[in-house]
C-alpha cells in the first residue's frame, strides 16, 4: 500500500502586535489542486501541531478567494504574493508563510495596510464629484487611453509592491509604487484631471518621487502585471514639468 502524501507548513505567528514572533509546523493530507488559503483552513478545523500538541488556529486575512480583493497577501517561501492562487504544487516542501514584513502585524499572518491607504489618501486617489444628484454622463475616454488605464485600475491594494519594494521601510517615508501608479490612472480620468497639478505635487514632496530607487522589484512581483515603473517613469516626467509650471507661474497644460 502506497504512503500517504502530506504538505508541511512552517508558520511564523505572533499572538499580537507587541509580541514576539514564533514559528509553528504542520502537516496536513496532501489533496489535488490545493491552495495555501485551503491548507490554512485546515489547520482552522483542526489546529494541532505537528507534535500532536492542540494549538490555536492560524488567523489570516481574506475575502473574494480569486485574486480581486488583495486581502490575502504574504510571504510564501520568500516571495510576497497572494494566498488564495498560490497552489501547494508549485511550492518546495516545507512551505514556509510568514506576515509581510513592511506592514505592522496585527496577529499571526494579518497585517496593518494602513499606511499604503494613507498614502492613497495623501495623492487624492478618487474622483471628485460636485453635488450629490445626477450629473449625468461623464465624458468619454478614448480608446487607446482607455486601455492603458484599464491596466493601471487593476490594482487592488494588496501591497506587494511594497512588500518587494526595498525603499518601503520604516527608515522611510517613501508612499511607494502603488500610490504613484494610481496619481497617472485618476490624472488621465477626464473629471479627475481637474485636479492633476495637485496630486503631482503631492509626488513633488516629501515621500514622494524622489525616495524611488528605481530597482523595479514592484513590477516583477506585482499579481497583476501593472506596469509599475512605466507608471513611474511617466509620473517623473509630469512632475517635472509641473515645476516648470510652478516657478513660470503658469496653470496652463
Amino acid at each position: 500500500m502506497s504512503e500517504e502524501k502530506n504538505i508541511r507548513l512552517i508558520v511564523t505567528r505572533q499572538d499580537d502586535p507587541e509580541g514576539e514572533s514564533y514559528t509553528e509546523e504542520f502537516t496536513l493530507p496532501y489533496r489535488p489542486n490545493m491552495n495555501v488559503i485551503s491548507a490554512l483552513m485546515e489547520i482552522r478545523r483542526n489546529p494541532v501541531d505537528a507534535n500532536g500538541n492542540v494549538t490555536s488556529p492560524v488567523v489570516w486575512d481574506m475575502n473574494c478567494l480569486e485574486e480581486v480583493c488583495g486581502a490575502c497577501s504574504m510571504i510564501i517561501n520568500g516571495k510576497p504574493q497572494q494566498s488564495c492562487t498560490a497552489l501547494i504544487d508549485q511550492f518546495e516542501q516545507p512551505i514556509r508563510l510568514e506576515p509581510m514584513k513592511t506592514f505592522p502585524v496585527v496577529r499571526d499572518l494579518i497585517v496593518d495596510r494602513s499606511r499604503m491607504f494613507d498614502s492613497l489618501k495623501k495623492v487624492k486617489a478618487w474622483i471628485p464629484i460636485d453635488g450629490t444628484y445626477d450629473l449625468g454622463p461623464g465624458p468619454r475616454m478614448a480608446e487607446n487611453k482607455r486601455q492603458w488605464a484599464y491596466e493601471l485600475s487593476k490594482c487592488m491594494t494588496c501591497g506587494v509592491c511594497l512588500e518587494a519594494c526595498p525603499n518601503v521601510n520604516d527608515n522611510s517615508d517613501f508612499i511607494g509604487p502603488a500610490a504613484l501608479s494610481q496619481v497617472r490612472l485618476f490624472n488621465a480620468h477626464p473629471t479627475g484631471e481637474m485636479n492633476k497639478s495637485e496630486r503631482l505635487e503631492s509626488l513633488m514632496g516629501e515621500g514622494g518621487l524622489g525616495s524611488c530607487g528605481n530597482s523595479q522589484n514592484c513590477v516583477e512581483s506585482c499579481p497583476k502585471g501593472i506596469p509599475l515603473t512605466t507608471s513611474i517613469a511617466a509620473m517623473n516626467r509630469d512632475t517635472s514639468l509641473q515645476a516648470f509650471k510652478n516657478f513660470f507661474g503658469s496653470d496652463k497644460a
